[in-house]
């Protein structure tokens, strides 16, 4: 969250009173109650695009590469199945220091930081694109993607973007998709010139995280400041729908769809858990609290858990799948920030920027130890390892399918 949206103290103490008089318990699912203001949604009259249905039917958006696994999203991102496209280019850390206009650089096998590079201000995520060829540093106050050729690890000239909070990419690899939060804008850009193509104005406050249905119709955006989610029409390159989250303060994060395409999953900081939905109906969800400031999330290389980071408590969440079960929550020693990341290759190590602790965290997956605390930049955000298991991107730090 940027510093120009801190909340003042005294509306920080209301926030807090409001969500402990409302907050479940660990594992527990709670139907938030409609009261109108709180779960106001409007869609599109048109007809609603289901994905499982398209994709039964075999109409999945044109250009987009057909699932491994019709029945895992993730059937790519198996441990170390590598493509050819990135399977020589050498292991590292990309870390972006959102307060010292610097990526950090570090060797994994070392646990150290190799190399450290000024960037334009504010660098937030660094984003794999979707031909996996390069990296793209977003700096959203800085205006510029920073590329990084991932085969050299060299950085290149910034291209001149305004405002790229995060970035993603359509699955037909068409177009980058740039969520500029402070413009309230989604930005459809040439995936490999970044020419704007069309500009969505949006009616909420700090949209900035996607993912994407199994068909690849449509895309599920949240809102961070405003808490609310959107649902966009890929190939329209229009909002179809709006859905207020039905709790006090909602703060919604991360957002991620699950192996057999069926739940989506958001991440709310201030609720401190998950919003859990049905995409294709785009109703009110569900909530499951997991830890204070559930931020970002991850699925593990057998499609099986979802990592769930507890920025405000210094923990990691695990849920199983199948079950819809928390399964562990593991703790940083000494307590910690885990921000954002992705997963080693195999899988078996969990990479997190610690981001409010000035370190990167490298916790094992299987049993939740930390292995190891290599300091960085101030506020590292959105790291992204490299390479990664999986034919293609969809952007963030890794969305590999």
């Amino acid at each position: 969250m940027r510093a120009r949206h801190l909340i003042v103290a005294s509306a920080a103490v209301l926030v807090v009173l409001a969500a402990c008089q409302t907050q479940p318990q660990p594992g527990q699912f709670v139907n938030r109650p409609d009261d109108g203001a709180m779960a106001e949604m409007s869609t599109s009259p048109r007809p609603e695009i289901t994905a499982g249905a398209a994709t039964v039917q075999g109409a999945l958006l044109p250009g987009m590469p057909p699932p491994l696994d019709p029945n895992d999203l993730y059937a790519a991102d198996r441990p170390n199945a590598l493509s050819d496209a990135v399977r020589n280019d050498p292991y590292r850390i990309y870390v972006p220091n959102n307060g010292s206009a610097s990526v950090s650089v570090i060797d994994p096998t070392t646990y150290k930081v190799i190399q450290t590079v000024k960037v334009p201000v504010s660098p937030e995520h660094v984003v794999p694109s979707w031909d996996l060829r390069t990296l793209y540093v977003n700096s959203d106050r800085g205006n510029a993607l920073t590329p990084i050729d991932p085969a050299t690890g060299t950085f290149g000239k910034p291209i001149p973007v305004n405002d790229p909070y995060n970035l993603y990419f359509t699955p037909d690899g068409k177009y980058a998709v740039v969520m500029s939060e402070a413009a309230h804008e989604i930005v459809f850009r040439d995936a490999h010139t970044m020419a704007v193509e069309k500009t969505v104005k949006v009616n909420c406050d700090g949209v900035n995280h996607v993912d994407f249905s199994p068909d690849g119709r449509y895309f599920i955006a949240s809102c961070e400041f405003s808490g609310d989610l959107l649902k966009v029409d890929t190939a329209r390159q229009e909002v179809i729908g709006q859905l207020h989250l039905p709790a006090p303060h909602p703060m919604p994060q991360d957002v991620k769809i699950s192996p057999d395409g069926r739940t989506w999953y958001v991440a709310d900081m201030q609720t401190s858990g998950l919003w859990v939905l049905d995409g294709d109906k785009f109703t009110p969800p569900t909530f499951m609290a997991t830890g204070a400031g559930a931020h970002g999330l991850y699925v593990s290389r057998d499609s099986k858990q979802l990592y769930i980071t507890n920025r405000g408590e210094g923990s990691i969440s695990v849920l199983d799948f199948a079950t819809r079960a928390l399964v562990a929550k593991w703790k940083i020693p000494g307590g910690g920030s885990p921000d954002m990341g992705q997963l080693s290759p195999d899988g078996k190590v969990l990479w997190m920027s610690g981001r409010y602790n000035s370190v990167v965290y490298a916790i094992d997956t299987t049993d939740g130890h930390l292995i190891a605390k290599i300091p960085v930049g101030t506020q590292p955000h959105g790291l992204c390892v490299w390479p990664q298991p999986g034919r293609y991107s969809l952007g963030h730090t890794g969305i590999m399918r």
